[in-house]
């Protein structure tokens, strides 16, 4: 069984569409997503620099995109189930038909720019703990008043809150453990992103929605959701509710998925499922020249 996974935000690198937009088809489907959304993200995606692309409000399309751009590329048609991280819920979407791609791009373009307005509400930010026995790490990030925004499993967890309180937990990690501070603009996942939730919401309401064509596992959870209407909700919700990666990846095990193809920008979800599901074979599609052995992959698995 095969499954397709995107990933979320902070997994975005400078020049990361290069190899794609090489492919005549490739670079007028992003000129035209470019064109709906009215972002340019054939330059995001190719000659913006770090900081630019770090900002919510770019970030946040940028990498359904590019997700979105290789899904289409590999054509890989025998998918028995996908999911994304966080923002990667929205690609995830699109690829088992319950949104459209330019519905699922006009919903990331508004949710990168409400949660970044949320973001500048109140100072806030994320730090990833790595490592350690997980009731202590939770036992630290919740006697400090913050919230495990991402659960991640194979032993990552974010905190995510009052930046006086992520430099305590910084300073004294539990115990086996390191904490590094995340290049982030606010406590995404948590009641800090309230505000964000109800234009989207609205926004969600306007679109026409479609019968997914394969499963989706969702964050809130890790439950296998098939109605196009909950996929969506879910979604919008998930803005100020916590992550739980380590769920869906548990799910990814107990239904019988082989091999999961991580969508660009790669790596990072790839890393997680190596730590705790090392029996699902897993391989990172990072460019266009990983296609031909994307490809192979998927047909030894689908």
């Amino acid at each position: 069984m095969l499954a397709l996974i995107a990933p979320g935000q902070g997994s975005q690198s400078p020049g990361m569409l290069n190899s794609w937009i090489q492919d005549p088809a490739s670079l007028s489907l992003l000129n035209k997503w470019s064109t709906d959304i009215d972002l340019d993200l054939v330059r995001l995606g190719t000659t913006a620099d770090a900081d630019e692309i770090k900002d919510t409000a770019n970030a946040q399309p940028l990498i359904v995109a590019a997700s979105l751009l290789a899904a289409h590329a590999l054509a890989v048609k025998d998918v028995a189930v996908t999911s994304g991280h966080s923002v990667g819920e929205l690609a995830a979407a699109a690829i088992c038909g319950a949104v459209t791609d330019a519905d699922a791009l006009h919903l990331v373009r508004a949710r990168g720019i409400e949660m970044a307005k949320a973001a500048a509400q109140a100072p806030a930010g994320m730090s990833a703990v790595l490592g350690g026995d997980r009731d202590e790490v939770l036992t630290a990030i919740y006697s400090l008043g913050l919230i495990a925004a991402n659960d991640n499993g194979g032993g990552q967890i974010v905190a995510a809150g009052d930046l006086t309180a992520l430099a305590t937990l910084g300073q004294n990690p539990p115990t086996g453990a390191r904490v590094r501070a995340l290049a982030v603009a606010g406590a995404f996942h948590t009641s800090f992103m309230s505000s964000a939730v109800a234009p989207l919401s609205e926004l969600a309401d306007s679109i026409d929605l479609h019968q997914p064509s394969i499963p989706f596992i969702s964050n809130k959870d890790g439950e296998i959701v098939r109605s196009e209407s909950e996929i969506v909700a879910r979604i919008v919700n998930q803005i100020a509710n916590p992550v739980r990666w380590d769920l869906c990846m548990h799910t990814l095990k107990t239904i019988g998925v082989t091999g999961v193809i991580e969508l660009p920008p790669a790596g990072t979800l790839v890393g997680l499922l190596k730590r705790a599901a090392p029996e699902i074979e897993s391989f990172a599609l990072k460019s266009a020249d990983d296609l031909v052995a994307a490809r192979e992959f998927a047909g030894r698995h689908a």
